[in-house]
């Protein structure tokens, strides 16, 4: 089966259809003109900043509309889009640049500087700025205004080419850009979009950072293959967030410390948001407690699990288990098979943990110039391994009980220890570092760094620890408390037991 112009097919099909709209410009797309500014994009791309078929095209901006012309303007030009994440400090998106080589950079005003400076480290890059070009710099607007757009469509692809890469650390703390394709998307429509029941009569109010999966896929493009419309707010704000939920959403999906975040808000009130049909969760578990207060206000939030290499829908729990099944992800979706495995390979017996793997079109075909990684990952079978302890009830109902990994989650971003830990032994007082998850009531969990001191050094103190991390971290990733010990605790061959440091927590 070959793809076709998804875009362009909506745009025939419902060309005066709201699609998309800014929250914070204003700036409003139907489906022709959508379709229309990606077809600009694609030829700006390949005329006025030299990219040809294959190329990297990243994106260094806060949410916007316009990153959904970005990205269907990639599919037309045969780009392969790089959405960066922009809470990154400067080097950790040096580590991102020197991996996909992008032959351009599209940034925001608000991130000027960093784009200056890595144009500086990557010698070629075209600079492409959307609010305004300085000397050097290509002018975005001027750039797709002067072209003249194709709108027929792009030529077929094949489903699994790459159309966009989505960077997520391993546990090693090196990158890794998953690939994300056309039959990705697709999948993730039926998955999602059957189990909300979308339609062209569905807003979202989308309040998701663009650089992850689910500000892309949960529910954006899935809502846009409906033929619905699609609310992008620049960033999570409770008062704006309400306001929308109030008067206009139809639909919408957040992190547990947005659902938090809401309940908090002195003007919250369940018979005001009536409008919103659907409430989708994920990233982290959401508790009890919250999900219970949601449920007194008449809604139910719709917990799920799903991975950027899976596109990412896997799990969604039904409305009617949100409270006898609290703490479940729910069952798996309809083109996603899955099974929980123990350290023999075979299936465990029902209740038991083990690793939970995942197959189906939803899967990534691998990680971006790591063929290791990918072989690690996916089997030559084509499952995936998660990396994911999980179990199942005898209702059939999933729960994620732990991570092979030392991963932890925090406001719905990935942690990954041995990155920070990297970071911390740079610090010449320190001997040795161990970072390990914690609960926390608002980000569902942040980090703890235990450290031990070199011989005769001054203990610098959390405050200072904490500072050195920030200027290399991203704020999430800086672990919350830091304890100084004698000694990191150790087995026999020297490895760091992270379990007596996690009981400890």
């Amino acid at each position: 089966m070959e793809m076709f112009d998804l875009l362009a097919h909506r745009a025939r099909v419902t060309p005066d259809r709201p699609a998309l709209e800014d929250l914070d410009s204003g700036e409003r797309y139907d489906y022709a003109a959508l379709n229309e500014r990606a077809a600009r994009l694609a030829a700006a791309a390949r005329q006025h900043w030299g990219l040809k078929d294959g190329a990297r095209l990243a994106y260094l901006g806060h949410s916007r509309a316009e990153f959904f012309a970005m990205l269907f303007g990639c599919a037309k030009a045969g780009l392969i889009l790089v959405p960066l994440n922009w809470r990154l400090a400067v080097p950790e998106l040096t580590v991102l640049m020197e991996d996909c080589q992008p032959g351009a950079l599209i940034f925001g005003a608000e991130f000027a500087d960093a784009a200056a400076t890595l144009a500086e480290q990557h010698q070629g890059l075209t600079l492409v700025a959307l609010d305004g070009a300085a000397a050097g710099q290509r002018d975005y607007a001027e750039d797709l205004a002067a072209v003249q757009p194709d709108l027929s469509g792009h030529p077929d692809k094949h489903p699994d080419t790459p159309w966009y890469l989505l960077y997520t650390s391993g546990t090693t703390g090196k990158p890794k850009g998953v690939i994300q394709t056309f039959r990705m998307m697709l999948a993730n429509y039926l998955n999602i979009g059957l189990a909300v029941e979308l339609t062209g009569r569905d807003v979202l109010l989308n309040v998701l950072p663009l650089f992850h999966t689910a500000g892309i896929n949960l529910y954006s493009s899935a809502v846009f293959l409906a033929g619905g419309s699609v609310l992008v707010a620049r960033a999570f704000d409770p008062d704006q967030a309400l306001r929308v939920l109030e008067n206009r959403a139809t639909i919408f999906f957040g992190v547990p410390a947005v659902y938090q975040a809401l309940l908090e808000h002195p003007s919250f009130s369940g018979d005001r948001l009536k409008g919103v049909r659907s409430w989708g969760c994920g990233g982290a578990p959401l508790s009890l407690p919250v999900a219970q207060r949601y449920v007194d206000q008449g809604i139910r939030v719709r917990t799920g699990m799903g991975m950027t290499e899976t596109g990412p829908t896997v799990f969604l729990l039904d409305e009617e288990l949100v409270i006898d099944k609290i703490g479940s992800v729910g069952r798996p979706q309809l083109l996603t098979e899955v099974r929980i495995v123990g350290r023999d390979g075979q299936d465990v017996p029902e209740g038991e943990a083990g690793e939970l793997l995942i197959r189906g079109p939803n899967i990534t075909p691998g990680y971006w110039n790591r063929p290791e990684a990918t072989a690690e990952a996916i089997r030559a079978d084509g499952w995936l391994h998660s990396g994911d302890v999980a179990r199942r009830d005898a209702d059939g109902c999933y729960y994620i009980v732990d991570r092979w990994k030392d991963m932890y989650i925090s406001g719905g971003e990935n942690v990954y220890p041995a990155e920070v830990e990297k970071v911390l032994e740079q610090h010449p007082a320190l001997a040795e570092v161990a970072v390990v998850g914690m609960a926390d009531d608002k980000w569902g969990e942040v980090g703890k760094a235990f450290y031990g001191l070199r011989d005769g050094a001054d203990d610098p103190g959390e405050d200072t620890l904490r500072a050195f991390c920030r200027e290399r971290l991203a704020g999430y990733k800086v672990p919350k408390a830091f304890q100084r010990v004698d000694a990191l605790p150790r087995n026999a061959l020297g490895k760091v037991t992270k379990q007596e440091l996690r009981d400890a927590v």
